[in-house]
């Protein structure tokens, strides 16, 4: 008889927990980790919102689907502060980058929920192994675009606290310091800091 897991966190008020990072950091993985541990959870897997454009879409990392992204994100928060308001634990695992987390910020304020960013951020070389390796139509496997995405997660600014080198670590054990980190508070957002 299998048992499944125990939830780590109860479901007393739902919340958003945004769980960042460059191609091959693993998000995808953790998430998966992460809503099995949550009670009642929900894990939005970003990249499907783009897949859900037809027709009309441009690859997310070029400068002219900046519009794109915009619009794309603004779904997904719609989607994720919707769950949390009915008492869902969600988790948004993608490229959310510090230029793109004022539209969670609003939202969660105006909503009064809590909002967490994770930036997972193994080294370049880890990265590199895992992503241009992948397989599938949709996969990002170029080596340019993925190394100037982990530069783009390199200089945080303010936001360095919320970054978790997983190099060394699994996927478990990035699970469940990300988890460890929530219960603390430790990747909370504040939304009325803004962005420097």
């Amino acid at each position: 008889m299998n048992e499944s897991p125990q939830p780590l966190l109860s479901a007393r008020r739902g919340q958003v927990i945004v769980l960042t990072g460059p191609p091959g950091a693993g998000k995808s993985t953790v998430a998966r980790l992460l809503a099995d541990r949550l009670e009642p959870s929900v894990h939005l897997h970003s990249d499907d919102f783009w897949q859900y454009i037809k027709r009309g879409r441009v690859a997310p990392y070029l400068p002219e689907a900046h519009r794109q992204n915009e619009v794309v994100l603004q779904v997904l928060v719609s989607a994720a502060f919707g769950y949390a308001a009915g008492g869902y634990q969600v988790i948004c695992d993608g490229i959310v980058g510090p230029w793109f987390i004022d539209l969670f910020r609003t939202t969660a304020h105006e909503q009064a929920l809590p909002l967490s960013y994770v930036i997972l951020r193994p080294d370049e070389r880890t990265i590199l192994d895992r992503a241009t390796t992948r397989t599938g139509d949709d996969a990002l496997t170029d080596p340019e675009p993925i190394r100037s995405l982990h530069q783009q997660f390199t200089d945080l600014g303010s936001y360095e606290p919320h970054a978790l080198d997983s190099t060394a670590l699994t996927s478990e054990a990035t699970a469940a310091t990300v988890l460890q980190g929530v219960e603390r508070g430790a990747y909370l957002l504040n939304p009325a800091d803004s962005i420097t």
